[in-house]
């Protein structure tokens, strides 16, 4: 189906190869598709019309793969690329699959263990420059614990920072003018997370070295899955320069990760999700980390990719009606008015402006009988939404 809620390459929508790879399987279950190369998964994710395509270092190379195979993978992969046009705007490493990294990555107990950290991290990166990465991932899937007993978190904190302090010494010794970005998650698979959420990591990155080249990469059910505000998290970011990648999917509160099509679990926040990445001009890419029902097949699979694109265009269409609609946007304008002329006691801090704002009339009485409409706004948004407005 090609229509305007079609993708186009100015939104960059992309997928990982573990997405569309998928295979279906589960901690109850094993595979129910058959796996991929990644050059097929390539081809699959260009035929759905995406933008680009993301890896992991293992979801391309296998961890155990020769030089000579890493090589011959590497110009498959490369040449799926040429004749497909797709790009590759992100890379990461898999630090959370391998029986090494039951304790963590960087912030693992066994110096051993952190050491191959860095060192497997170091040859993803160049691998993701390879192939021209501007934005480097990190998600710490193991860096946790389920004991407190087991670690001392300030110690974690620094063993974190510093391998995040060497990685952009790397980048920069090694001109890939890559950006690096770290993935909150609260909890899963450990019990409990290091730099649970966007709050989290945004305080980590100001004690880094370069502080500049290290923003984040949220995703919708890592915030959600634990009750949060994603919109919040995102519009923090945002306001801190830091929003470098976002992954899209979709979640109900209380349940183990489920990476669900975007849109599915809660279509108003994903509205407004939408809605405040093109208001902001948000130029990253949209990145779906959702994977497609164990129910389906590969057909279902497409099925799944282009909802969540379609879905994306949907809501992107009803944010411009959201943006248009004269009531609402008068509803709006009220709210921010400037009431008795109290905005000109608001602003930067000097003697003068504290003691006229001491000395102002502001009748607390008469500020609290005003009604906001937030009911009637929200019913409006809903009806946009919905399609019968």
């Amino acid at each position: 189906m090609s229509d305007r809620f079609s993708p186009t390459p100015e939104q960059k929508f992309t997928f990982g190869l573990w997405t569309l790879g998928n295979k279906g399987s589960d901690p109850f279950g094993s595979a129910t598709r058959p796996g991929l190369s990644p050059v097929e998964i390539g081809r699959m994710i260009a035929d759905v019309g995406a933008y680009g395509v993301n890896f992991h270092d293992n979801d391309l190379v296998p961890i155990d793969a020769t030089p000579a195979e890493r090589d011959q993978i590497v110009r498959d992969f490369k040449k799926m690329l040429e004749e497909t046009g797709l790009k590759v705007p992100m890379a990461t490493t898999n630090l959370f699959y391998d029986p090494v990294f039951k304790d963590g990555a960087f912030t693992a107990n066994d110096p051993r263990v952190r050491a191959y950290a860095i060192q497997k991290t170091l040859k993803a990166i160049d691998l993701g420059a390879e192939f021209g990465a501007g934005v480097y991932v990190f998600w710490g899937g193991r860096e946790g614990l389920e004991t407190d007993a087991a670690k001392n978190p300030a110690v974690a904190t620094q063993r974190f920072r510093e391998a995040m302090n060497f990685f952009c010494e790397y980048v920069i010794d090694n001109g890939y003018g890559m950006k690096l970005a770290l993935e909150p998650k609260p909890n899963e698979p450990r019990g409990d997370m290091f730099l649970a959420t966007v709050g989290h990591a945004l305080g980590f990155i100001e004690t880094l070295d370069h502080p500049e080249m290290v923003g984040v990469n949220p995703e919708v059910a890592h915030e959600q899955m634990a009750g949060l505000n994603f919109l919040h998290g995102v519009a923090q970011a945002w306001e801190r320069g830091k929003l470098f990648h976002i992954d899209l999917n979709d979640q109900y509160f209380g349940r183990y990760d489920q990476d669900f099509r975007f849109g599915m679990a809660d279509i108003k926040r994903a509205f407004m999700l939408v809605k405040f990445l093109e208001d902001v001009n948000y130029e990253g890419s949209r990145h779906f980390d959702a994977h497609a029902f164990r129910t389906e097949d590969y057909e279902g699979v497409k099925d799944f990719a282009r909802g969540c694109m379609r879905t994306y265009m949907i809501l992107k269409e009803k944010a411009e009606q959201w943006n248009k609609d004269s009531e609402i946007q008068a509803i709006i304008a009220d709210l921010n008015s400037d009431q008795d002329g109290a905005n000109a006691l608001l602003g930067a801090y000097s003697p003068e402006a504290a003691q006229k704002l001491k000395a102002a009339a502001l009748d607390r009485s008469v500020i609290a009988k005003r009604g906001m409409r937030y009911e009637r706004l929200d019913q409006l948004t809903m009806e946009i939404i919905l399609g019968v407005r």
